[in-house]
């Protein structure tokens, strides 16, 4: 009787066997797929990364115009990239379905010389005056987002900050400056940043 239970268990041990091994495949296999997701994110966010380390030269060179610009800020300046006024009823990032998207392509400066992004990279900017209205920015009507210096005064300081050359804008000012910078790479990355200034 013996004999006979020992026969019928042999095959058992192979089915448990398979199961045990169709398990580590699959656990193999997730193992593999979860690896490779990790890689992915780091890889995007890395890019992402790169991208707003990018934008940084789209801000730098906004505010080159601004401090080298001998122009009236009080008007329009659309080959420049530069508005007088914020734009309310635009929508600079294109997430608002109830404001018009901004034309990056029309609207905006690409950076060029120094001021390029790296290979890969196209950076472009705009830049906004925080005022309601065109106009000078110490009278009523433009209704701008001040700052504490008088418009019959140039922006002389750095504020508080390091001095590392000449930043301060060089016409009279006393409103607010808004920088938008998009910056686009390689794999679609898409990256946008946004300074105030004065």
């Amino acid at each position: 009787m013996n004999v006979i239970l020992h026969k019928a268990q042999r095959g058992v041990v192979l089915f448990v066997a398979l199961i045990v091994l169709v398990a580590m495949t699959l656990a193999g296999i997730a193992l593999m797929r979860s690896v490779d997701a990790g890689t992915v994110i780091a890889g995007n966010l890395a890019f992402r990364q790169s991208a707003i380390h990018a934008a940084d030269l789209g801000v730098e060179a906004a505010r080159a115009w601004l401090t080298t610009t001998s122009a009236s800020l009080f008007a329009d300046s659309t080959t420049n990239g530069y508005y007088a006024t914020w734009q309310e009823s635009i929508d600079l990032l294109g997430n608002d379905a109830s404001k018009a998207d901004f034309n990056w392509s029309s609207s905006s400066i690409s950076t060029t010389g120094s001021y390029a992004g790296p290979s890969g990279y196209t950076v472009r900017y705009v830049i906004h005056r925080l005022c309601q209205n065109t106009g000078d920015p110490t009278g009523s009507s433009a209704n701008c987002v001040k700052t504490s210096v008088t418009s019959s005064s140039t922006s002389t300081g750095t504020k508080g900050a390091a001095t590392y050359g000449s930043y301060a804008i060089t016409v009279p000012t006393a409103a607010l400056y808004r920088i938008t910078v998009r910056v686009e790479g390689p794999r679609n990355t898409l990256g946008y940043i946004q300074s105030t200034i004065f």
